[in-house]
């Protein structure tokens, strides 16, 4: 196993998707073999989008359900709450103290925020919460309280990493070596994963394929897929079509120049193809769904999972405070 410290974590701000899978939650599996794995439901990050709880409840032991249901490798990964950890608000309160508010200023998050009302012609900071304003801090609080090696991240999530190495910086300048600088893991490229009009993949469009949706349900959305008017006996673009760019996504490389040839070839219609999608998501999800929907049935196995990841990951955090409160305050 590798010996480098990995840190990843994801927001309960609804229901995962088929480009959430492809994109981020298949390599955080595979990834989970292989490293030494810290995995947190990042409740606190949702509270500037969900103001009930029992929402944010439901969406964590979702997200919970779902990483356990897909394999994710419980003895080298620690999954646990982020609320669950009681140094993850203290050090982000230290870390105030050394954060510059003109790196804040810089963060993605509220420069977009800004923008958007200036468009709207309000006032600059109109429903900017201070939550959303120093969400780079209390991230920087998750990186580093457990002394991560590598985050991977999407490339429009790399500057909340490259914020967690400058906060480090600076407190390392101030008060002596105590954080570690991690890296930003880039993952490889998986292109656009397309939703059902074509477009990428995304709620705000709503065009996605839930990753456990009933069977029926499954069926149906992918059934709806949008695809062009080509009759069954004319050739058409594999790389083109949203049928063709999911297909690959979950087919061996085999399984896809098969697939593509009966694209370029002809004499397939659309109707067959979408059933040859659904047959081979359904049966690369089936049991995985299953273990989902027995682990939502009674949340106990979870609430002991998470529970005894957080005594796993709180235990790391205490002593990495401790070294905090002791170079800042004695």
């Amino acid at each position: 196993m590798n010996t480098k410290v990995v840190l990843t974590g994801i927001k309960p701000t609804g229901t995962p998707h088929l480009g959430n899978y492809v994109g981020a939650l298949k390599p955080l599996v595979a990834m989970s073999k292989e490293n030494k794995t810290f995995v947190f439901i990042a409740d606190l990050h949702a509270l500037n989008l969900i103001k009930k709880p029992e929402e944010i409840k439901k969406h964590t032991y979702e997200i919970a359900a779902l990483l356990i249901a897909l394999g994710l490798d419980l003895n080298n990964a620690i999954l646990f709450r982020q609320s669950d950890i009681v140094q993850v608000y203290q050090l982000s309160t230290l870390l105030m103290n050394v954060t510059p508010k003109g790196l804040m200023n810089r963060a993605h998050s509220y420069k977009a925020a800004v923008e958007k009302n200036i468009a709207a012609g309000q006032d600059e900071d109109a429903g900017v919460n201070m939550g959303l304003y120093t969400y780079p801090i209390l991230m920087a609080a998750d990186i580093l309280l457990y002394n991560t090696d590598e985050v991977p991240v999407g490339a429009d999530q790399k500057q909340h990493v490259e914020f967690a190495r400058d906060i480090a910086e600076y407190f390392n300048h101030t008060y002596g070596q105590v954080f570690k600088l991690p890296e930003p893991i880039i993952g490889e490229d998986t292109g656009i994963i397309p939703g059902l009009d074509g477009r990428k993949m995304s709620k705000s469009y709503d065009n996605v394929i839930p990753l456990f949706a009933p069977e029926s349900e499954l069926k149906k959305k992918i059934m709806r897929i949008i695809t062009d008017s080509k009759l069954p006996e004319e050739p058409k673009d594999p790389d083109n079509s949203t049928i063709f760019q999911l297909y690959k996504q979950f087919a061996t490389e085999k399984e896809t120049e098969e697939f593509r040839q009966m694209f370029v070839n002809g004499g397939m219609g659309y109707g067959t193809a979408k059933t040859i999608l659904f047959d081979k998501i359904n049966g690369c999800l089936c049991k995985a769904r299953a273990e989902y929907e027995r682990l939502l049935s009674d949340t106990s196995e979870i609430d002991f999972i998470l529970k005894d990841g957080a005594q796993k990951a709180g235990a790391v955090a205490a002593n990495t405070f401790e070294k905090v409160h002791k170079a800042m305050i004695g």
